[in-house]
């Protein structure tokens, strides 16, 4: 898994590519948390060139979501395919995780 970041108007911005999965999800959670921790309280995570997304996966973005509620903070995700989008939907993740279409419309809502 390829992780970039970039900060854009105060929005901290991860692009994902590759799978998110137990052997790649502890370093994507180590970025996120020391983002978090450095004041990063509106964060958007790219999903267009993810393959896959495993419990693993899920629970770094649960445990993030958790913290940044506590720092009254947003997480958005965006460009998520189809067949991961199923797994939001079917683990609940939707109810607290905004999904938008694009990157413009992430960096709006969040």
């Amino acid at each position: 898994m390829e992780i970039t970041e970039q900060k854009q108007d105060g929005i901290h911005i991860f692009r994902l590519s590759g799978n998110l999965d137990s052997n790649t999800s502890p370093d994507f959670e180590k970025k996120i948390l020391e983002a978090i921790q450095n004041g990063s309280n509106r964060l958007v995570v790219d999903f267009e060139h993810v393959d896959y997304i495993s419990s693993a996966g899920l629970r770094v973005l649960n445990l993030a979501s958790k913290k940044l509620k506590r720092s009254q903070g947003k997480i958005v995700l965006c460009c998520v395919a189809d067949y991961i989008k199923e797994v939001f939907e079917i683990a609940g993740f939707y109810l607290f995780l905004p999904i938008v279409g694009s990157l413009e419309d992430a960096l709006q809502t969040v």
